[in-house]
């Protein structure tokens, strides 16, 4: 067994925004020490600044302040420095000093997470306006970390998961003008098939039955509101169900989770990013994690922003940030375990893969009559 395996898992933390909760909610998830008998926490920030915000919400958690990732202690909260300069700390009010020392922090534990000296990474919620720069140009940590660790040609998706549900989206941090523009058939089967190698993967699910929504209202009524369901969603889902893939669609959004359906599904795939997260923080918001699929790295966050209004006051919930580091663990694990079990080095009886890398649909597909209508234009 290699060392990477025989240690306790390193679960890399950035503080995002030095001006919002960041600070808070990690201080307050490694107040329980058995958060460390459960991984190795290495934060990434500056000792200074999270002194700071530990006195301002008056917490004991103590920190080891590393002079090298190779000094990190198990059993306690590890501290990197990333910068040495004193950074001004304005508790609720994004600035120009906290985006940059945000970048920083995230750019520094991104270069250890792809060097293996991290297992995993949690980020605290940065601020969206304040962390561009010309050397950062991007809307948010999921195109940011895309740009930086996916392979080639591969894109990242947003996956919100709880213990109710789990919802990803087709187009993330984008203008609500340019989601009609974005949704065509390579960009719906895309997204598909990475969260279906996710459930499979990230999960543990073998056989995971995926919900799709329609864009328009009512699914566009046969062309009479939209003609995206018609031309470009309806056709791309009945080629890949065609194929094997447990995905069913496109439902009315409304209806859908108006009438409970995304119980019976193991995740739900919007179109738009308000469309899925607005049912996902209505159902799960303090237990909420965000979740970066599609990666070879494991990255997770809470599903909340900065909350200014309230920093420096002690009063922010650290549940999600906790669920996230749960979260991020137990993807390792699966990854793990996955690995393992599919690096069988016995000859096959059978082939368990096509020719284009997809493993087939090792289950039969459920009876017709259970099967849901390709469209559901149902109201409420």
């Amino acid at each position: 067994m290699s060392d990477i395996a025989s240690r306790p898992l390193r679960i890399g933390l950035t503080p995002g925004d030095t001006n919002g909760i960041g600070y808070e909610i990690i201080l307050k998830t490694f107040t329980d020490p058995m958060m460390v008998e459960l991984c190795t926490p290495v934060l990434y920030g500056s000792p200074r600044t999270a002194t700071y915000h530990r006195k301002a919400i008056g917490s004991e958690t103590q920190f080891q302040i590393l002079h090298s990732i190779n000094d990190v202690q198990d059993g306690r909260l590890n501290m990197v420095s990333c910068y040495d300069e004193e950074v001004r700390i304005d508790l609720g009010q994004p600035t120009a000093e906290s985006g940059r020392a945000a970048r920083i922090c995230l750019e520094r534990a991104v270069s250890d997470l792809k060097a293996g000296h991290i297992d995993a990474l949690v980020t605290a919620p940065i601020c969206k306006e304040n962390i561009k720069a010309d050397d950062f140009p991007y809307v948010g940590h999921t195109e940011f970390l895309q740009a930086r660790l996916c392979e080639e040609g591969k894109k990242a998706l947003m996956i919100l998961t709880s213990r109710q549900l789990r919802v990803a989206v087709a187009t993330a941090h984008l203008p609500l003008s340019e989601v009609s523009r974005a949704i065509t058939p390579e960009l719906i089967e895309e997204k598909v098939r990475t969260l279906y190698a996710s459930l499979r993967r990230d999960f543990l699910l073998p056989s995971p039955r995926i919900a799709v929504l329609g864009l328009n209202p009512h699914c566009g009524d046969g062309g009479t509101i939209g003609t995206e369901e018609r031309d470009v969603i309806i056709p791309t889902l009945k080629r890949l169900a065609d194929e094997g893939l447990p995905v069913f669609g496109p439902f009315a959004a409304d209806a859908f989770f108006g009438l409970h359906q995304h119980r019976e599904f193991d995740a739900v795939l919007a179109m738009y990013h308000d469309q899925g997260l607005i049912p996902f923080k209505y159902l799960a918001m303090d237990e909420g994690v965000n979740f970066t699929a599609g990666m070879p790295f494991v990255r997770t966050s809470p599903d909340h922003g900065t909350a200014f209004n309230i920093a420096g006051k002690g009063v922010a919930n650290a549940t999600s940030f906790r669920e996230a580091v749960y979260a991020a663990i137990d993807i390792v694990r699966a990854r793990r375990a996955d690995d393992e079990a599919t690096a069988n080095p016995l000859p096959k009886l059978y082939h368990d893969r096509r020719e284009d890398g997809e493993r087939p649909r090792r289950f039969p597909r459920e009876p017709k009559d259970m099967t849901p209508e390709l469209t559901d234009n149902a109201e409420v």
